[in-house]
């Protein structure tokens, strides 16, 4: 059995992400792929656990450093739980966020950390998605709909639009470190506009499976 490819979606927060890898997850479900959508912080039980400690409560309840050490935690119950195995087994597996974000997060806007994430990254993941899709939105425009959702997991929003615009700048300079894995997604527009901008890249990389019909997508 061959080993199945892994996907992953980032962006600052509220830039749709969630909806594109879900709605991507979709597409190649239809055509016939096995897929294993999945989510960071979480996508195990372990994880699940640990995300409720990062996503929750006020901006200043954790340290940067003690960030990169929860989510690295959560990362590798999520690799050995749920990553691995379905990669195994021939999966595509789709991941909203996956170690980019600690890099971003954490490495570039909070603190001169990106060493130590690499570090920590190199000694206990040392695994990085086969293509990654950076979705790109004004920053203040992805916190108004970020806030908008009005639900408990907003401890990032809540660091305000300059903390939004250094994610935004932080991804931008990702893009440019790991072209030949990271390209840049305009997230502007409807849902669909965007899901079809993801899928013309993605049949680019990966080749486009049969003829269908993507205006649903």
């Amino acid at each position: 059995m061959a080993r199945g490819r892994f996907l992953s979606f980032e962006g600052i927060d509220g830039s749709g992400k969630s909806t594109q890898a879900k709605l991507l997850a979709e597409k190649l479900s239809q055509l016939g792929e096995r897929v294993v959508l999945t989510r960071e912080p979480g996508g195990a039980a372990g994880a699940e656990e640990i995300r409720r400690l990062l996503v929750e409560g006020a901006p200043e309840r954790w340290s940067a450093e003690t960030e990169i050490l929860l989510f690295t935690a959560a990362r590798r119950d999520h690799l050995e739980q749920t990553i691995w195995p379905a990669l195994d087994q021939g999966a595509w597996v789709i991941c909203d966020r996956f170690a980019d974000s600690t890099r971003v997060y954490q490495g570039a806007t909070r603190g001169a950390l990106r060493d130590l994430v690499d570090r920590v990254h190199d000694v206990m993941i040392d695994v990085d998605p086969d293509q990654t899709f950076v979705l790109t939105l004004a920053p203040d425009m992805a916190l108004n709909r970020g806030l908008a959702r009005q639900n408990l997991e907003d401890r990032f929003e809540t660091m305000g639009l300059a903390f939004q615009e250094r994610l935004a700048e932080g991804y931008q300079d990702l893009v440019k470190q790991f072209p030949n894995r990271c390209v840049s997604i305009c997230a502007h527009g409807d849902q669909d506009t965007v899901a079809t901008r993801i899928w013309t890249i993605f049949t680019q990389r990966w080749g486009d499976f049969r003829q269908v019909d993507t205006s649903h997508v």
